[in-house]
């Protein structure tokens, strides 16, 4: 079994139970960070880790959205949920250390709390610039390595089960990588002792 066939069958398995889970996080940690991602996205936009598509109901009328998940099981969900909503969407699965787009194809490409469990993260992020347009946005959102040197600690505590059981990974700093792309990033927000972290960067024309 491939290491993708391995998370793809994890996701399709916890789908049943991920609206509640983050529901919970997004209550207790992550605040309105959907709404804030969400509300600056504009034209044809990408979301990589659309899940069960709790973000579905926070984009604004007019963009043109698509949704890609490895995980089947989520993507039933958000297919219902679009329904539910009356929002056209197209849901993809695939990979999103591979996207099965071509270079430049989309004005918007946002993720929330989803580079935290993609294994290999800095090649998602490369390819959500590949396929982002010159002066397109890239919208990042995610939990994120302490500021507090005792909570980093925690975290990493934490990812000795964390990782290997689920591929959760609590220290990662997206923003780092972005950066290291050479995109300016025009916004960055950090809070709850620096646990939540979420940038708006533009890929240069």
């Amino acid at each position: 079994m491939t290491k993708a066939e391995r998370w793809r069958r994890y996701w399709d398995r916890k789908s049943p139970a991920y609206d509640e889970e983050m529901g919970v996080w997004d209550r207790r940690l992550f605040g309105d960070s959907r709404e804030w991602a969400c509300g600056q996205a504009t034209g044809e936009v990408l979301e990589v880790a659309v899940g069960t598509g709790l973000n579905l109901p926070c984009y604004p009328d007019g963009v043109t959205l698509t949704g890609l998940d490895l995980s089947e099981g989520m993507l039933a969900i958000a297919r219902d949920r679009a329904r539910g909503l009356g929002r056209e969407v197209t849901l993809r699965q695939g990979n999103a250390e591979e996207l099965p787009f071509p270079d430049a194809s989309f004005d918007t490409v946002l993720c929330t709390f989803g580079l935290c469990a993609i294994p290999g993260h800095a090649a998602a992020v490369r390819e959500m610039v590949r396929v982002l347009r010159p002066g397109g946005r890239l919208i990042l959102v995610d939990h994120v390595a302490s500021t507090s040197r005792v909570v980093r600690g925690m975290q990493w505590l934490v990812e000795l089960g964390s990782v290997p059981l689920a591929g959760e990974h609590f220290r990662r700093r997206p923003s780092q990588l972005v950066e290291g792309l050479g995109l300016p990033v025009e916004r960055r927000d950090r809070f709850k002792l620096g646990l939540v972290e979420r940038l708006v960067a533009r890929k240069v024309s």
